[in-house]
């Protein structure tokens, strides 16, 4: 187990500086600049700026040092947890990240716990019940789920909200608790507006997680260590939850390395259309604009949770199936 966890976090910091530099390379390749960016709002908004204040600025930044001499410098402070300065916000990348990840990765977890804990239960059932009415139904909801793009689904919901239940839509909160201090009713104000984001993140990953599950167990129950279980005399509920869905969780777990950046990707889209306070339009304004160390930043973060994630899926992979020997693999 320790030579596996050396080996692991060794390749970690390899893969992370190599996504570095070519993270930052690709948002440096495009033409031009943030500082281009905010030069062409200045004069939109009737403001005026020399050429020498614009040198100035390029100075500051460092706008005018070659590729490998800006890395260099951004990478030096990042390992201290400095990660440079918003062009655009003017604001440290740190505190602009950090106060939006929390919520971006606690709304990812919540999704995915919570569609584990449907998908499974829903795919065995539905592979244990095969051809009768709640199988088609539970497929027809998978292929629901699957099929229906997560931005549309938020729209729907989005109208629902507003129209029937009369509820303010692009916030978390209402006008009264914006800036209120949190307490029970700050909280039960959020968790009305919450449940959309949660509702279209759940709605996608339950759906994909319960067609592996059905799929994976029809394959396991037709194996002969589950008819042996079977001739021997073991009640059927043993036989399925300790020997047939033990094995069918293999590709599941195998998937948790990716599931959490695919939760994050897919919170990008939902959070633009719901304008809510998250990591995504963030990033996605990071990039437009050319921010170059907010959108490097950002790029390294999603790299960290895919890292993190194929880890603890084979941590869980090496728990669930004893054969499994992280030593050797």
């Amino acid at each position: 187990m320790l030579t596996f966890l050396i080996r692991r976090f060794t390749s970690m910091i390899f893969v992370v500086a190599l996504i570095s530099v070519l993270g930052f390379i690709l948002i440096e390749l495009p033409p031009g600049s943030a500082l281009d960016t905010k030069i062409a709002q200045m004069r939109q908004s009737g403001g005026e700026i020399s050429q020498e204040q614009i040198n100035a600025l390029e100075d500051l930044y460092g706008l005018r040092d070659p590729i490998h001499v800006k890395y260099t410098k951004w990478i030096t402070r990042a390992v201290t947890g400095d990660f440079g300065q918003s062009f655009t916000m003017d604001m440290p990348v740190a505190a602009l990240i950090w106060s939006r990840l929390a919520f971006s990765i606690g709304l990812a977890v919540f999704a995915l716990i919570i569609s584990w804990g449907i998908s499974i239960p829903l795919g065995v059932y539905s592979a244990t019940h095969r051809h009768t009415i709640p199988d088609y139904v539970i497929q027809v909801l998978q292929f629901l789920g699957v099929a229906i793009p997560q931005f549309l689904f938020a729209l729907v919901l989005l109208v629902f909200s507003a129209s029937v239940l009369n509820q303010e839509v692009g916030t978390l909160f209402s006008r009264e608790f914006q800036n209120a201090p949190w307490s029970v009713a700050k909280l039960l104000d959020f968790l009305s507006h919450v449940w959309i984001p949660v509702v279209v993140l759940i709605a996608g990953g339950t759906a994909s997680l319960t067609r592996i599950m059905r799929a994976n167990l029809l394959d396991v129950l037709g194996q002969q260590y589950v008819q042996t279980a079977r001739s021997k005399g073991l009640h059927e509920t043993r036989v399925i939850w300790r020997h047939a869905v033990r094995n069918a969780l293999h590709p599941l777990v195998m998937a948790l390395g990716t599931t959490l950046p695919t939760l994050i990707s897919g919170e990008v889209v939902i959070s633009i259309v719901l304008n809510l306070p998250t990591t995504g339009p963030l990033y996605i304004r990071a990039l437009i604009q050319k921010d170059m160390y907010l959108g490097v930043t950002f790029l390294l973060m999603l790299s960290l949770l895919l890292i993190i994630g194929n880890l603890l899926a084979d941590l869980l992979l090496a728990w669930v199936d004893p054969r499994v020997r992280l030593d050797e693999s």
